[in-house]
């Protein structure tokens, strides 16, 4: 496991999935602003993609994420398209509703970073987030994140188009804490 202030990121565990379906992606407004692709409905004992982990799949490590104090399950992060190439992957999050607010998130990020610069050797990470995601947001510039630009009308979100911001860092300006 990998460890932060507050929680710890492990794998995967088969009793995670429905309990990650039921918090996170059957709530359609909450799954419709998470993921670049419409919501639909996922039979219960289907194997969800977003949550079935493919240990052969290089491209795409999902974590679990629990508190540290008492190992309760919180959220799911994951690295993703990664690039080994390039160097380069994607950070993404997602909290249970009872665990927002607690600044899990910030934590989450930092042991991302540490997973991706450290662990695995990249050169950089990057975020991106609906604009108004104040949370992501603020969790990613209090780990050195920099917004480099903004991809306009980008998000197809119930009903609307939101705005994306892009925030990026490079292994040489990530200060560990």
């Amino acid at each position: 496991m990998l460890s932060g202030s507050k929680v710890g990121l492990r794998a995967r565990h088969e009793d995670d999935i429905p309990v990650l379906r039921a918090e996170l992606y059957d709530d359609v407004v909450n799954a419709s602003r998470a993921e670049s692709r419409p919501w639909r409905p996922i039979t219960p004992d289907a194997k969800d993609s977003r949550l079935v982990v493919d240990d052969k799949e290089e491209g795409h490590v999902p974590f679990s994420v629990v508190e540290l104090d008492g190992g309760a399950l919180v959220g799911t992060a994951t690295l993703w398209g990664i690039d080994n190439h390039n160097r380069t992957a994607h950070i993404g999050l997602g909290l249970l509703p009872s665990s927002r607010g607690k600044g899990y998130g910030t934590d989450v990020v930092a042991v991302l970073c540490h997973y991706g610069f450290v662990v695995r050797g990249l050169h950089r990470l990057q975020i991106e987030t609906l604009s108004d995601n104040a949370a992501m947001l603020r969790s990613a510039e209090r780990n050195g994140f920099v917004r480099e630009g903004v991809l306009r009308s980008s998000a197809w979100v119930m009903g609307t188009f939101l705005d994306e911001v892009l925030l990026g860092l490079l292994a040489q300006d990530w200060k560990p804490e």
